[in-house]
């Protein structure tokens, strides 16, 4: 069976997911069975072609899926300086030249950014992938190394969004910069008022980004109208039993849309 390997660069970890490269229409109630399984590494710029070739193959050995078997490739990157050793993998390892997603492409979402070309890929492929999904408007909140929102109207154009420090770069920043705070491990706090240093900054950090998302959602919702809330991210398991805004939680979009844009992309080619 043939696979297409999805590639999501970003700036703290690289998602993989191996899908069935099926030639007939796409349809949405079964786009998520064509993701066959995905993994995760953390993203380190100096590795090579050879060693991000490791890593894959060691996954797609234990998924029972030969390299052979591997029909395309599809990358979408908010890392530049990776990017290439990536590009360099697929066609030296696999014989494959990627297709590299970028908001230049036509990938059957209209995007009103001032500059398009200063959108994020992975923004992109979010918007795609949960319009596909879950029709709109909706909006995407990715619980990534930021914190992104992004929009899409009732008829699937992208508008724009909002972009806020990640909570563990927000973490890591308290602890870095304040001399007597320690470094926490990201728990849900028992309560709001913290009775010590560990439980104050929890309660800051937790809960204070439920308050970030809530306020901007209700934003959101009163420019765009009545959306559904898709969550998605590293952090969005942790951070959505929190916040009754969120409607849905999928873990996997930015590859599934990946998977779209490279059906879409073909289609046309």
């Amino acid at each position: 069976m043939p696979y297409m390997l999805a590639i999501d660069i970003g700036n703290t970890n690289i998602v993989f997911g191996a899908f069935k490269l099926d030639k007939t229409p796409l349809v949405k109630s079964e786009l998520k069975d064509r993701l066959i399984c995905s993994w995760r590494v953390h993203t380190v710029h100096s590795r090579t072609a050879e060693e991000n070739f490791v890593f894959v193959l060691n996954m797609l050995n234990w998924h029972k899926i030969e390299p052979s078997d591997i029909e395309a490739v599809c990358i979408c990157s908010v890392v530049p300086p990776i990017t290439p050793s990536f590009e360099e993998m697929s066609k030296r390892f696999f014989g494959i030249l990627p297709l590299v997603v970028g908001v230049n492409m036509d990938i059957g979402m209209p995007i009103l950014y001032e500059d398009p070309k200063a959108v994020g890929a992975d923004r992109v492929v979010n918007a795609i992938a949960a319009y596909e999904l879950y029709g709109g408007p909706c909006i995407v909140v990715d619980f990534g190394t930021a914190t992104t929102f992004d929009a899409v109207t009732a008829d699937g154009t992208y508008i724009g969004g909002a972009i806020a420090p990640g909570i563990t770069i927000s973490a890591e920043a308290l602890f870095e910069r304040a001399a007597k705070l320690p470094k926490i491990q990201l728990e849900v706090p028992q309560n709001a008022i913290g009775r010590s240093t560990v439980a104050s900054m929890q309660s800051g950090i937790v809960f204070g980004y439920v308050g970030l998302v809530k306020e901007l959602v209700r934003r959101f919702k009163s420019e765009l109208g009545d959306a559904k809330v898709i969550a998605t991210g590293g952090l969005a398991s942790f951070m959505s039993p929190l916040i009754e805004e969120i409607d849905e939680v999928e873990t996997d979009l930015t590859l599934l849309g990946l998977y779209i844009a490279f059906v879409r992309y073909r289609s046309k080619s």
